[in-house]
């Protein structure tokens, strides 16, 4: 149960963080200092003002719970009433001292004390205790000069207390302010990785199919008088392209538009899931349509693997088949994808080949933003020109920790 735990009675105030050596030497400081003081009272008072029970011996050990304070706060008030409780009978001077180690003990539990409840529970018997003593207690009697240091000493601790309270407060501003400043670069920093990530993705989307587009374009208009059949199929091509680059855009666009009922993309009927490694077949048909003949290869043992991973492996060969495309016209493809045990890996070479007339519309960008992709899961991407001429790409991704 809560309040017969003695646990909550006994407990060590710093739970967090034990008392410094210092500290506990003051403490013990303290506690010998009321002690002499106790003394003092005890050796002036009268014989027959005590008990064999309340001896200066006694009124000395009332105070030695003070050099527990820290540790023990609860157990500490407790121990300096129990003190107090029975010097109240002594003489006036000592019933004082008894009212001075109360007030100590209240002080030390309330500033200490690791437990509220208990603590506040205690505060009605100490203040009863007080009225018990202070009817008994008798002020001692201090110099002139003594009394006018006894003035200015609270109003001394009030303008230091006001002082130490304005620097805190001055420090938590500024520590708040620091924070503020830190989160808010930390958005910022947030908001530049996502626009860079949707730059990314609009890039791989629009790049690959527009280029397809125009070269399909471009083939359909000069086949257009010699051979209708081949620029209806070209057309088609381009329809499909076309198709293509609005579903993932509307997924892409998907992914930014959040719905009222909560942070969730908006979800349409004609939002496609994110390509992954079942999509290559479609892609290579596509670039095969393009005038670019590609061989695909899948070797090792075929699993499933996480959505982010399989994009990224989708960009690389849909970002160098479009590389190829529009500056190897005439060349050969091979997508090599390898599932190992411990890395997926990706190859996408081409042989020589001639510019096209989109090979001038790239900005660098694509291999920076696969490279991007690559690293964020822990990948690295290999690109340069092959000694046999052409051109290779190819991507390791460790599996191990997916």
């Amino acid at each position: 149960m809560y309040w017969t735990d003695p646990r909550r009675w006994t407990a060590h105030s710093a739970l967090r963080r034990p008392p410094a050596r210092r500290q506990a030497l003051l403490d013990v400081a303290l506690a010998a200092t009321f002690a002499l003081v106790g003394v003092r009272y005890a050796v002036n008072t009268p014989d027959q003002q005590f008990s064999p029970v309340l001896t200066p011996l006694s009124v000395a050990l009332a105070a030695a719970p003070l050099a527990v304070r820290r540790r023990y706060p609860l157990a500490t008030l407790w121990l300096l009433m129990a003190g107090a409780f029975m010097l109240r009978d002594a003489f006036a001077d000592v019933v004082f001292y008894a009212c001075l180690l109360t007030l100590v003990a209240v002080y030390n539990a309330v500033a200490h004390g690791p437990y509220r409840e208990p603590t506040l529970a205690s505060l009605p018997v100490a203040a009863a205790l007080l009225v018990l003593l202070f009817e008994h207690a008798a002020l001692p009697h201090f110099p002139n000069a003594v009394v006018g240091l006894l003035v200015v000493f609270p109003v001394v601790m009030a303008a230091v207390g006001h002082r130490v309270w304005a620097g805190r407060a001055e420090q938590g501003r500024a520590r708040l302010a620091a924070l503020e400043g830190e989160q808010a670069e930390a958005l910022r920093h947030a908001v530049e990785e996502e626009r860079a990530r949707i730059a990314r993705e609009l890039h791989d989307v629009v790049t690959h199919n527009v280029s397809v587009m125009v070269i399909q374009a471009g083939a359909g208009r000069m086949m257009l008088d010699a051979d209708p059949e081949q620029t209806r199929e070209a057309l088609l091509a381009i329809e499909t392209g076309g198709r293509a680059a609005m579903g993932e855009l509307r997924h892409v666009m998907g992914l930014l538009t959040m719905d009222s009922a909560g942070d969730r993309p908006a979800a349409t009927a004609e939002t496609l899931p994110q390509p992954g490694l079942d999509g290559l077949e479609g892609l290579v048909g596509r670039i095969r349509a393009a005038g670019l003949p590609v061989e695909l290869s899948v070797t090792g043992e075929r699993r499933p693997l996480p959505p982010g991973v399989e994009l990224a492996a989708y960009r690389v060969v849909q970002e160098a088949l479009t590389n190829a495309v529009k500056h190897a016209q005439g060349a050969n493809a091979v997508v090599r994808v390898a599932y190992g045990a411990h890395q997926l890996t990706v190859e996408v070479t081409n042989t020589e080949g001639t510019p096209g007339e989109a090979a001038g519309t790239g900005n660098g960008r694509g291999l920076i933003g696969l490279r991007e992709r690559v690293a964020v899961y822990g990948g690295t991407l290999q690109t340069g020109r092959r000694l046999t001429g052409g051109y290779r790409v190819k991507a390791l991704i460790p599996l191990e920790a997916l």
